[in-house]
């Protein structure tokens, strides 16, 4: 009972979290469309003034939406109750709490309070509504774009989850609904020794399927209804309040799930109906025509399984092989083939060895020996259900950890660098830099701090970046100051990174006025004598130029593998929940396992007299055989693994990992089978002879 209302609460569950994501997908849509731009070249009709920008705290990016009304009385965007004054700035709660954290309140102007969420995606976003403290006097030349108002669907403030709604309820089947069905098909099949008997014999007094049907839904719904009810409650939780996810930080927004409330109670009740079907489905017949007699049937594993499993090992090699583009989809098509046939192959091995040991106990006198062949030869089906939990969980944890490594390569690469220079060294770039701007930005800036230019010359033999400044920001930097371009050398670490990708020649000279900029190879860099001023010079910066970009060396770089990074959080919450749901179905069905040995093992001790035996069997027919499917599994995952390495082209395998999952499901082979010889000692002394 209390096996199956786990099962169908895993069930509910499943369907509450595809309807939350569709729920939150249609409202993120809809809010979108609200708060898009409505885009014009007529300057006549516009009535406002747009431009979107990026920027960061720390390694997490946002967007900055600078506005600018042109008319009175125009609407101003959703989310906000008012238009920002000049020099204002509404931000969203998350990036309020996070510009707190990094002493950068007033980065973009004068805080005036939060967006509402009705004009965030989701509440966890990061959005800033700014307004420049002066008007741009060329707002074409400035990148600004005429708006006459808000309300088409529009691609701004892209988050670092660029999934759609089928793909992610597509990884919520493959993560949790497969694993929630398993858990179900263990929990339905639970002591169905007795059920079984109870069908056979029903349909030999002459019962239809209908009555079978209503016998076994009678059983089954009160546990069933029980598992579902239970899901109620995260239910409740995400109506009532916004929930941040685990992981992932994301925030559902419960007003979606309150216009999709019609789903949810539709999708709770399928997921109910879908139980007890499956309940019924699971308990069928055979009727025979020439009997009625009832009948049994011995586990056995067909052979067209390990045929399959062949064939997706074949795949898996061949998909080097296949053209770009179908070799993914060959690859993925082996990999669900073999891992989910490995299981009955590796149960076939056992079924094998199982004779042999039962041979041997045989020929030895080794009771224990004996019996365990002989069940682990006519139960493989048992084999099967224990043993999945071991295999697809050591390849689950081994892939994860080639997932991992292959975005984590790149954010190491950039940390490594920005550690080198830290942040006393910032580019400037924007594309309406202009001398006069170049010249308030110098003034600007905070008192130890030198804004200087560089030109890159990649071409010809001796590639090189010349710097540009004035005499006091050079001689500040330890460089000379001559009129006309002139190699140096250097042991500052921010200009020997600055030379870095021009084989570290340096060039410098000085200038009077305003620096050079305006070409493609120019950019600006600040450079500070001390570290911390980071939040100071982008301040300056912003209150000079809307829009323009400050950061430090491998800035972007870093954020960019943070955010690629990020993705694998969702795959820890969906993942990890399946996971959990597997290691739940493994626990189960080794529970139903020892309830049999238990009834089937406790008539040994008066045929023994002793319960040594008990121990023995438990080892051989329970250790053993998941001892070889962790063995087998580990050296499948360690070549599935390097395909795997080989078909993302990038990221590593990690051997330690794997010994690790290894060493911890041998652990849990060695426990079930000592759990299930003392199950059975337990059992042996209450154990008194009946007519059964």
């Amino acid at each position: 009972m209390w096996a199956l209302a786990m099962a169908s609460a895993a069930f509910a569950l499943t369907a509450l979290a595809l309807v939350t994501t569709s729920a939150s997908f249609d409202g993120r849509t809809q809010r979108d469309t609200a708060r898009g731009p409505l885009l014009t070249d007529n300057r006549q009709q516009a009535t406002a003034l747009w431009k979107e920008a990026v920027d960061s705290f720390g390694t997490s990016p946002h967007g900055i939406v600078y506005v600018e009304p042109l008319k009175a009385g125009t609407p101003p965007p959703p989310g906000l109750s008012r238009w920002p004054r000049p020099g204002e700035v509404f931000l969203s709660p998350e990036l309020a709490r996070a510009a707190k954290d990094n002493n950068s309140l007033d980065r973009y102007g004068r805080y005036a309070g939060p967006i509402d969420k009705q004009g965030l995606r989701s509440p966890s976003e990061r959005l800033a509504y700014a307004r420049p403290a002066h008007a741009p006097a060329d707002p074409t030349a400035a990148s600004w774009q005429y708006i006459t108002g808000f309300g088409q669907l529009f691609p701004m403030n892209q988050e670092i989850y660029p999934h759609t709604k089928a793909q992610t309820a597509g990884v919520i089947a493959v993560l949790m609904a497969v694993p929630a069905l398993a858990l179900l098909v263990v929990a339905t099949r639970v002591g169905s020794a007795t059920r079984d008997r109870r069908s056979h014999l029903v349909n030999a007094l002459g019962a239809s399927w209908a009555h079978r049907a209503v016998i076994n839904v009678g059983e089954a719904f009160v546990p069933a209804a029980l598992g579902t009810l239970v899901t109620l409650v995260p239910a409740a939780v995400l109506l009532a309040t916004d929930v941040r996810l685990p992981f992932t930080g994301y925030i559902v927004d419960a007003t979606d799930l309150r216009h999709a409330w019609p789903q949810l109670i539709a999708s709770l009740a399928a997921s109910l109906v879908l139980t007890l079907l499956l309940v019924v489905a699971l308990h069928r017949v055979q009727r025979t025509k020439t009997a009625t007699r009832p009948s049994t049937y011995s586990s056995h594993l067909p052979k067209w399984r390990l045929a399959l499993c062949a064939a997706g090992v074949l795949a898996i090699a061949f998909s080097q092989y296949a053209p770009k583009g179908p070799d993914v989809a060959v690859f993925l098509a082996g990999t669900v083939l073999m891992w989910a046939m490995l299981p009955s192959a590796i149960a076939m091995l056992s079924v094998a060895n199982g004779k042999r040991i039962a041979a041997s106990g045989y020929r030895e006198g080794n009771p224990g020996r004996l019996i365990a062949g002989r069940w682990t030869a006519a139960h493989p089906g048992v084999l099967v259900r224990l043993s999945v939990v071991f295999i697809i969980g050591i390849g689950l944890i081994s892939h994860l950890q080639v997932w991992n490594s292959r975005l984590g390569d790149s954010a190491a690469a950039a940390e490594e660098l920005t550690q080198r220079v830290g942040d006393t060294l910032f580019t400037v770039s924007s594309s309406n830099l202009a001398p006069g701007t170049t010249g308030e930005l110098a003034r600007a800036l905070p008192d130890g701090t030198h804004l200087l230019a560089t030109t890159a010359h990649p071409e010809g033999e001796r590639p090189r970046i010349e710097l540009a400044g004035s005499c006091p920001d050079l001689a500040a930097l330890r460089l000379p100051c001559p009129a006309t371009a002139r190699p140096v050398t250097t042991r500052d670490p921010r200009l020997q990174e600055l030379a870095a990708p021009y084989q570290g020649h340096l060039t410098v000279r000085a200038v009077k006025g305003a620096l050079p900029t305006g070409r493609a190879n120019q950019s600006l860099i600040v450079a500070a004598d001390k570290p911390g001023r980071q939040a100071e010079v982008e301040k300056a910066a912003y209150a000079v130029l809307p829009g323009i970009n400050v950061e430090t060396p491998g800035e972007s770089w870093v954020i960019g593998a943070h955010e690629k990074n990020r993705l694998n959080h969702w795959l820890y919450l969906f993942g990890g929940t399946g996971l959990a749901l597997l290691l739940l179905t493994g626990l189960i069905s080794a529970a139903a396992e020892f309830v049999r040995i238990r009834g089937g093992l406790a008539p040994l001790s008066v045929l023994t007299g002793n319960t040594r035996v008990f121990r023995a069997i438990a080892t051989w027919y329970l250790t053993v055989p998941l001892l070889i499917a962790t063995a087998i599994a580990t050296f499948i995952t360690n070549w599935h693994s390097l395909f795997f390495v080989v078909s993302l082209r990038e990221g590593k395998f990690s051997w330690p990992v794997l010994a690790t999952a290894a060493i911890g499901f041998s652990l849990a082979a060695v426990t079930i089978g000592l759990l299930a010889a003392h199950s059975a000692r337990r059992a042996a002394p209450s154990w008194r002879p009946e007519a059964d």
